[in-house]
């Protein structure tokens, strides 16, 4: 009869693991990087302490005008002035509570978004109510609500709002080109390739000018066409180009064995399609959708071209006040934290759902 001794775990031995051999390892393993990481240190040196004194040490935190900044560090205090700008743009002040029911209303959502499980009657209601509501709370005009026009957004909200957009109406479409180019119908995968082409081949900023020209010649004399909305269509058409090139490259990544065996179960095209590829495929595709949302998250500063005001363009508006002039470095410091915070975010919950997803553990 076999005996099997079980024996205690032991710990890896100090001379493969700690600090010091992480160093080792990592920083000084050749002279190659020894020289780089000298530079980087030199670097870090030279840049983050002048930083820390401007940004923290020196700065000024305290008062209500310009007077109140002494001294050669940062002042926070125009930014704490100029915030209502920076979040709700020229919305109107006795309004400005909509925006932040909506921003309320948006993580109630996603928190029953969450947690309903696979509840996806639920799932589906909720992500079809938010957007809804929110156009409801922000255009007003009904249910005694005072109307806003667009030309009134700016600042972060406006931001939120066309990326957020941009991201969910641009996935379906581009779910459907990536399908439509590899289609076995001639005319439609023609068609699909010519457009995917043609957009990735212009730069954002052309399109979202003939869209602001050239859209609305299209329509008949007299018709009013909003110029939020001219923006809301260029960026979603020209984002789902990039998803549908996503989305492709995760369909052929798929085994053709997968593709045997949903014919082998007898299931037609768009079972086959929405069941067992697709899911697949976008499981694959993650950290590249991911990308392309952040991608269009900061595409946004673009919209400055046909005159709406982001949270990057308030920056300049707010500092061309004649109150608090030469504070635009302050500006753009806390602009560039917003947009790390947001996108730095994404990439965080990138990883989670990769890992979440990743079934083949």
């Amino acid at each position: 009869m076999a005996i099997f001794k079980i024996e205690e775990i032991k710990e890896a031995p100090t001379s493969v693991k700690g600090p010091i051999r992480w160093i080792l390892n990592n920083l000084v393993s050749s002279p190659l990087e020894v020289i780089f990481s000298l530079l980087i240190l030199a670097f870090l040196y030279i840049s983050i302490p002048p930083f820390v004194t401007w940004a923290l040490i020196d700065a000024n935190f305290i008062g209500t005008t310009k007077a109140a900044c002494t001294g050669d560090g940062a002042c926070w205090v125009f930014i704490i002035h100029k915030i209502d700008f920076f979040i709700y743009g020229f919305y109107p002040e006795s309004e400005i509570y909509r925006i932040n029911l909506m921003f309320a209303l948006a993580i109630v959502f996603i928190a029953l978004f969450k947690y309903t499980g696979k509840d996806y009657k639920t799932k589906i209601a909720v992500f079809s109510l938010f957007p809804i509501i929110s156009y409801f709370l922000l255009t007003g005009g009904s249910f005694g609500l005072v109307e806003v026009p667009t030309d009134k957004w700016g600042g972060l909200m406006l931001t939120l709002v066309i990326s957020s957009i941009g991201i969910v109406f641009s996935m379906p479409i581009g779910v459907l080109l990536a399908l439509g180019r590899q289609s076995n119908l001639p005319i439609i995968r023609s068609l699909s390739i010519v457009y995917i082409e043609f957009i990735r081949g212009v730069p954002l900023i052309t399109i979202l000018f003939m869209g602001s020209v050239l859209l609305p010649m299209f329509f008949p004399e007299g018709m009013t066409f909003d110029k939020l909305l001219r923006v809301l269509i260029v960026i979603t058409l020209f984002q789902s180009a990039y998803i549908a090139e996503v989305i492709r490259g995760g369909l052929q990544a798929i085994p053709h064995g997968q593709y045997e065996a949903a014919d082998s179960e007898g299931l037609g095209y768009w079972q086959k399609t929405l069941v067992i590829i697709l899911p697949q495929a976008i499981k694959v595709s993650i950290p590249n959708l991911v990308g392309n949302a952040i991608s269009v998250f900061k595409d946004t500063t673009l919209v400055l071209i046909i005159g709406l005001f982001d949270l990057l363009t308030m920056v300049g508006l707010t500092s061309a006040d004649s109150h608090w002039t030469g504070f635009v470095t302050e500006g753009y410091v806390f602009v560039t934290l917003i947009f790390l915070i947001f996108c730095s975010g994404l990439s965080k919950y990138s990883k989670v759902l990769e890992n979440r997803l990743n079934t083949g553990r």
